[in-house]
């Protein structure tokens, strides 16, 4: 490792508090759970931006200074995938087949996939088949493209680590994303797929798994010999909108013991060996009951909660004094009208300001039929808590 220093330079031991950037110490905030501390100002995402500029959004201004959002508070390390599996190299993205006002292409994950002709995005397109089928279709399609020591991975470590670095000197939270099993799993197989495979294949699921783990923990490795790491945060899309889209046996089966390797690995290589490892979930639709199984394995983050689906984080705020929650705000209400957006604030922010350990944003990217009116009114009630 070429860093030199010691001490508190963020990666040997934590940065003073006076000597982080201001937002990293209101993010730091925010995840310590401190009561009464200001809302960390930042969004889930958008589909919205190009009906905004229809209705007026002036094009020459960042959404940071014209939303009152903050500077980033983390530095993020990819790599590992996020919706799709890492692939080294990734699918080649082709048209297989025209049809009519659709076309079936090959995306970079190997998946067949139904799009209208000319567009790619703002839809949700219909997957016709992925690229693991049985053991043959695992070996010859997937497992070398997730091969640790593909040279590629690695391509620019260096520079990318001493940005790293520098954040870390700054406070900025180092976070680790990976693509979470589940969502590892899905996008190899499958939604409905892997249900059944996981009956007629158990040990190809296995396999596809251990794979996971190797790779995740080799990146991770190089990662951690230049930095400590804050938080490691997993894509899992694990809920729909009645609760979790496998069993919690098949979570225990085929999940938890790759989870607590990669955990376990990561702490026990830890440069600052003081350091609290946050552990963040992002999972869609109705999550409550998978909150008790992501708790054993030291989840202490999670989002968006979407209300949609029956999420609601003043509830589970109550219910979860130590857990950290982003997202919950309701994209319904936030198209309505400012009534009920006002409405949806006076019930939510000022009981969690109270308790501290929340990051509001909307419960998934904001949708396009939220006026830019309607946002810049919300926008105008968040930072009422920024301060």
């Amino acid at each position: 490792m070429r860093d030199t220093h010691r001490g508190s330079d963020g990666i040997h031991g934590m940065v003073a508090r006076e000597r982080m950037s201001p937002s990293a110490r209101k993010l730091r905030d925010a995840y310590a759970r401190t009561p009464d501390a200001p809302f960390f100002q930042r969004e889930f995402g958008y589909y919205c931006l190009e009906r905004w500029k229809e209705q007026g959004m002036p094009q020459e201004v960042p959404l940071e200074t014209l939303f009152g959002y903050d500077p980033s508070g983390a530095h993020v390390l990819r790599e590992l995938g996020w919706c799709e599996a890492a692939f080294s190299p990734v699918f080649e993205e082709k048209v297989l087949e025209e049809r009519g006002a659709h076309e079936l292409a090959q995306d970079a994950a190997g998946r067949h996939v139904l799009y209208f002709k000319g567009r790619r995005s703002g839809f949700m397109p219909e997957y016709v088949a992925h690229p693991v089928r049985d053991q043959k279709s695992w070996e010859e399609q997937c497992l070398w493209r997730l091969d640790p020591a593909t040279a590629g991975r690695f391509a620019g470590l260096e520079k990318r680590m001493d940005a790293a670095r520098q954040a870390a000197g700054r406070g900025l939270m180092i976070q680790q994303q990976v693509i979470g099993g589940y969502m590892y799993l899905r996008s190899l197989i499958g939604p409905v797929d892997l249900l059944y495979m996981v009956h007629d294949s158990p040990d190809l699921i296995h396999r596809c798994m251990r794979a996971w783990l190797a790779l995740a923990d080799a990146v991770v490795l190089r990662h951690q010999e230049h930095v400590t790491l804050d938080e490691l945060y997993f894509g899992e899309d694990i809920c729909y909108n009645h609760g979790t889209l496998i069993s919690q046996e098949m979570m225990r089966e085929y999940l938890f013991p790759y989870y607590q390797q990669l955990i376990a690995n990561i702490k026990s290589r830890q440069i600052d060996k003081a350091r609290h490892l946050y552990f963040q979930i992002d999972t869609d639709g109705f999550a409550d009951p998978a909150i008790p199984f992501y708790r054993e394995l030291g989840m202490d983050v999670m989002s968006p909660f979407e209300a949609a689906s029956g999420c609601d984080v003043v509830r589970t705020g109550r219910q979860y004094a130590d857990l950290t929650l982003c997202g919950g705000v309701d994209k319904r209400e936030l198209a309505k009208g400012t009534a009920e957006i006002d409405r949806l604030v006076d019930r939510i922010f000022p009981v969690m300001r109270k308790r501290g350990g929340y990051i509001p944003t909307c419960d998934h990217g904001v949708p396009e039929e939220v006026s830019y009116a309607n946002y810049l009114h919300f926008r105008k009630r968040c930072l009422e808590f920024a301060t």
